[in-house]
């Protein structure tokens, strides 16, 4: 993409009203405008972050066997009703009614239309285990929407539903979402410490929230240091071996490592002193398994081998992806702008011409243009006549992990400038060297 032609409305002032880290940025890089309090349009440079980490939580979900589907936003209220939910929500939940004056609501999260759908096709133990997902737009009415999109009103998320014969399949499922997850957030560059959680109006008794430690988190927390020395890494899991994913559910859970609703003060002081830690942390996603509390209140059964009709075990399982986004700016930043972890950046280069205009400099970033996008990279290109700090300070705030620069003294020594965003280093490469680290950077995550 060329910036002359590309819709990147940055600001040079921060706006009074945003209060942390991700909410500056995303107001200055372009990426979100407000339309009403908690409720934002998503710009071109922050509408491609959103997709990329859409698109990541899709491949690792389908990677473990989910089958995605797309529930509608509006609800009828009467499997709100069913459930008992309805009235117990509270006010956070948009109640709607229709011309037909039918109760509506603008759905938060999708428990019960998931069992309507399940309860309407699925009648065997022989069609389980089964466990199906989408990634959709929800609402809750926030009293006190801030934070941009760490705190909104209207957010993207992605519900993921599993139904299982019994309560061992269900952990196992439990188990092998915790396992996908972990996966999902290290590719978007992000280390997520599942924690000991409150279950909420959700219910269920086994739950694990997934917080990435930021000083703007919303929950207090506390952990063994040793906790965030461990990585899942590269290793190939077999998510149908039940052993397996109970020993990478061991082994991130075993240390302590809890949100304050669920906080044991006597076992927290049973650590070592040096490894005990409390942060703020941002919740990213969270696992739930509840049993037979939906499958009861709805009637969800299946017959079993001995033809008896048993409610089946559920659980739910979340991503913030619209969060995400914020998360990973709090996690990712310095004093010039967002630091975007490769994974997950809009852009994989912005290519910086020094001398717009100048007929050497101009085909030398054409030819690199060119030949990344033939390698499959996504550039940005600064083709305005701008000066060299403005297109430097452009780049700087959006955060794109990597920068070749351009002009015509390096030319003339046949080399350009590769600098990286995070650690601001440089070296100076031959065009078709740089090419290639960029394509070595960047292999298995394209």
């Amino acid at each position: 993409m060329r910036l002359s032609r590309y819709f990147l409305p940055v600001l040079k002032e921060t706006p009074a009203d945003a209060q942390i880290v991700s909410h500056r940025y995303m107001l200055r890089a372009g990426m979100i405008r407000q339309q009403a309090a908690g409720i934002y349009s998503w710009l071109p440079l922050g509408y491609k972050v959103l997709k990329r980490i859409e698109q990541i939580v899709h491949e690792e979900q389908q990677r473990a066997g989910h089958i995605p589907l797309l529930m509608p936003t509006l609800q009828p209220a009467s499997l709100w009703q069913e459930s008992g939910r309805f009235d117990a929500y509270g006010p956070e939940m948009l109640r709607i009614r229709d011309r037909h004056d039918r109760d509506m609501l603008y759905g938060p999260t999708n428990e019960e239309m998931i069992t309507d759908i399940f309860r309407g096709h699925v009648a065997s133990y022989r069609d389980l285990p089964l466990t199906l997902y989408h990634i959709q737009w929800k609402f809750r009415d926030e009293i006190r929407p801030r934070f941009g999109v760490m705190r909104g009103r209207e957010f993207y998320m992605k519900d993921g539903y599993n139904f299982d014969l019994t309560k061992e399949d269900a952990l196992h499922a439990y188990n092998r979402h915790l396992v996908t997850y972990l996966r999902t957030y290290e590719r978007m560059g992000l280390q997520a410490i599942p924690m000991r959680a409150d279950s909420g109006p959700i219910g269920g008794d086994d739950t694990h929230e997934f917080l990435v430690l930021a000083e703007t988190g919303e929950s207090e927390v506390f952990y063994d240091a040793a906790v965030t020395d461990i990585r899942l890494g590269a290793r190939d899991i077999d998510y149908d071996d039940k052993a397996q994913c109970q020993a990478v559910m061991e082994e991130f859970t075993e240390l302590y490592a809890r949100t304050d609703e669920t906080h044991d003060a006597e076992e927290f002081d049973r650590i070592p002193e040096e490894r005990r830690r409390s942060a703020r942390g941002i919740e990213v996603g969270q696992i739930f398994y509840f049993g037979t509390k939906y499958s009861e209140a709805m009637g969800a059964t299946v017959a079993t081998p001995e033809g008896e009709r048993v409610p089946v075990h559920m659980g739910s399982h979340g991503i913030g992806v619209s969060r995400l986004v914020g998360a990973i700016i709090e996690a990712s930043h310095d004093d010039k702008g967002i630091i975007w972890p490769e994974g997950v950046t809009p852009f994989h280069v912005g290519i910086v011409n020094l001398k717009q205009g100048d007929a050497e400099a101009d085909k030398a970033c054409e030819d690199l243009y060119a030949a990344m996008e033939a390698a499959g990279l996504e550039p940005l290109y600064d083709d305005r006549s701008e000066r060299a700090g403005a297109k430097f300070a452009t780049m700087d705030l959006i955060g794109l992990p990597w920068r070749i620069t351009v002009g015509p003294r390096g030319l003339k020594n046949g080399v350009v400038e590769l600098t990286s965003r995070r650690s601001g280093e440089s070296e100076e490469l031959a065009p078709e060297a740089a090419i290639a680290r960029l394509i070595e950077i960047y292999a298995g995550k394209l």
